[in-house]
C-alpha cells in the first residue's frame, strides 16, 4: 500500500477528481521540473512552453495513469520525451544553461538575512563559481548533462534515470559518472 502523501497517492487521488492532490502535486515538482527543462532548452520562452506541455500532458493522462514506477519517473520521462520533441523538430537547438530570472526579469536571488555571503568578495567568487559550473555543463555532451540534471534537478536514481531516458541502467550509470568526473575535475581549482 502507498503512503496516503505519497506522489503515486495523490496521482491517484487526482486521477478521481481531486484538484487539492494535483495542487500538492505541482507545488512539490514544479522547481525542480521547470529547472530541469530550462537548463536544457535554450530558448527561455520554449522551455516555459515545454513546461507547461508537459503539466498538460500530465492532466491529459490522468485517468489512464498506473502506479508501475516511481510518479517523479513518469514525470520526467513526460519532460525528457517533451524536450527530444523539441529538439528533433528543431535540428539547431541547442542545449544550455543559463540564469533563471525573477518576472522583474532580474536573476532570482534570495533576500535573506546578510550573512558571509552578502560579503563583496565571497559574492564574486561564488559569481565565478558559477559561471564555471554553467559553462562546465554546457560543456557536456547532451546525454551526460540530461543525467546529471535529472540526478540533481529531479532527485532521480540511476535506475529512474535509465527508466526515464530510455536506455539501460549500465548506460544511464556511465553517463551520471563521466558528468560528475568532468565537472569535478573542471571544479578542482575552487575546492
Amino acid at each position: 500500500m502507498t503512503d496516503e502523501n505519497s506522489d503515486e497517492a495523490l496521482m491517484l487521488r487526482y486521477q478521481t477528481g481531486d484538484a487539492a492532490a494535483f495542487d500538492e502535486l505541482y507545488a512539490r515538482h514544479r522547481g525542480g521540473l521547470y529547472r530541469f527543462i530550462t537548463r536544457q532548452c535554450r530558448v527561455r520562452e520554449r522551455a516555459e512552453e515545454i513546461f507547461q506541455d508537459v503539466w498538460m500532458s500530465l492532466i491529459q493522462a490522468a485517468e489512464r495513469y498506473r502506479v508501475e514506477a516511481q510518479f517523479r519517473t513518469w514525470l520526467y520521462t513526460m519532460a525528457h520525451n517533451k524536450l527530444m520533441d523539441y529538439f528533433r523538430s528543431n535540428a539547431r537547438a541547442e542545449a544550455v544553461l543559463y540564469e533563471v530570472k525573477d518576472d522583474d526579469g532580474e536573476v532570482a536571488t534570495n533576500d535573506g538575512v546578510a550573512s558571509r555571503t552578502q560579503e563583496p568578495l565571497v559574492q564574486a567568487e561564488s559569481r565565478q563559481q558559477g559561471e564555471a559550473i554553467i559553462r562546465l555543463l554546457t560543456a557536456l555532451p547532451a546525454p551526460q548533462r540530461e543525467a546529471f540534471l535529472l540526478y540533481e534537478e529531479g532527485g532521480l536514481s540511476v535506475d529512474e534515470i535509465a527508466q526515464a531516458t530510455g536506455v539501460s541502467f549500465e548506460a544511464a550509470k556511465s553517463r551520471l559518472r563521466y558528468a560528475v568526473a568532468k565537472l569535478r575535475e573542471g571544479l578542482a581549482e575552487y575546492v
